[in-house]
C-alpha cells in the first residue's frame, strides 16, 4: 500500500511539474525561481527508496 501510494505521489509531482513548466520558465525571466525540480527529485528519491525497500523484502 505504502509502495502505491508513493508511486502515485511521485506521478502526480510529475503531471505538476510538467503542467507548471509555462510559469517556471515565465518566472525564471524575472528573476524568480520556481522548487519544482526539487519537488520531483524528491519524489523521485522517495519512490526509489520504496521501491528498494520492496524488492529487499
Amino acid at each position: 500500500m505504502h509502495r502505491t501510494a508513493t508511486f502515485a505521489l511521485y506521478q502526480l509531482t510529475l503531471a505538476l511539474g510538467i503542467l507548471l513548466m509555462p510559469v517556471a520558465l515565465l518566472a525564471r525571466r524575472v528573476g524568480v525561481r520556481l522548487p519544482i525540480d526539487r519537488m520531483v527529485e524528491a519524489a523521485s528519491t522517495a519512490y526509489q527508496h520504496t521501491d528498494a525497500d520492496h524488492r529487499a523484502d
